[in-house]
């Protein structure tokens, strides 16, 4: 019970990587924030089997991270909640695709508010609890298009980019109170997000020839959040992709 008696809270984690995150979580016995913005009934059920479970705890917070003043209140309602805040990790997001001479203004500026802004709004929360505890840990849930682009995907692969010079510029500001700030560049995951990819040409690309499973990138989650092991580690940018950008 790596995490017992800490509280995490997962933006994002009714479905997906970051439900799959939040069960990994509250197996080691944490207490878990199940964040929503749209699917509240999803979140219950996530909520639900994390108490049936009977190793950690959970609670369901709507917020959408885009709006800074409903990520206060969330970060509020989680110290109302728990007393504190261990973990955090950022985990969000949205894709509007298209090329970029055909992109709206408004597919850009939601992605951007949501995936990149949306991960500043909650770091600056966090990090206001955790200098306080001298102790915490958070994790930016990125992407192989931050780092590699993608055709098509000019506004995601921009935040996901943003993401990981964030991640860096708060790690070495929250180092010196024992805070590691670290991402993770997920590549191709079995979620709803790639359900529709016609997988043969993707496959092809990547070297180990299947997608990756949430649960694969909740359990490296889980070691940077979690592992004693993983506490000189921050600043870093750990790829889960199956040697896709290798």
């Amino acid at each position: 019970m790596l995490l017992a008696d800490k509280v995490a809270l997962v933006t994002g984690s009714s479905r997906g990587i970051g439900r799959a995150i939040a069960l990994e979580l509250a197996h080691h016995g944490a207490k878990v924030v199940i964040n929503y913005s749209h699917s509240a009934q999803k979140a219950e059920e996530v909520v639900a089997q994390i108490q049936a479970e009977g190793k950690g705890d959970a609670l369901a917070l709507q917020a959408d991270v885009a709006d800074p003043a409903q990520v206060e209140k969330l970060f509020t309602q989680t110290i109302a909640q728990w007393g504190r805040l261990d973990v955090l990790v950022n985990n969000a997001g949205i894709t509007r695709d298209g090329l970029t001479i055909r992109m709206k203004d408004d597919d850009w500026r939601s992605v951007l508010d949501l995936n990149l802004s949306g991960v500043f709004w909650c770091c600056r929360q966090a990090s206001k609890i955790m200098l306080k505890q001298r102790a915490g840990r958070i994790v930016n849930i990125s992407s192989v298009s931050g780092v590699m682009g993608n055709a098509g995907q000019i506004n995601y692969s921009a935040a996901k980019a943003g993401v990981l010079g964030l991640t860096k510029s708060l790690a070495r500001e929250l180092a010196p109170r024992g805070i590691t700030v670290n991402a993770v560049t997920p590549g191709f995951i079995a979620t709803e997000m790639t359900h529709d990819l016609k997988l043969e040409p993707i496959l092809a690309m990547v070297p180990l020839g299947r997608l990756g499973a949430p649960e694969e990138v909740a359990g490296l989650v889980r070691f940077l959040v979690a592992d004693p092991a993983a506490a000189f580690i921050t600043g870093q940018v750990l790829g889960i992709d199956g040697g896709l950008i290798m």
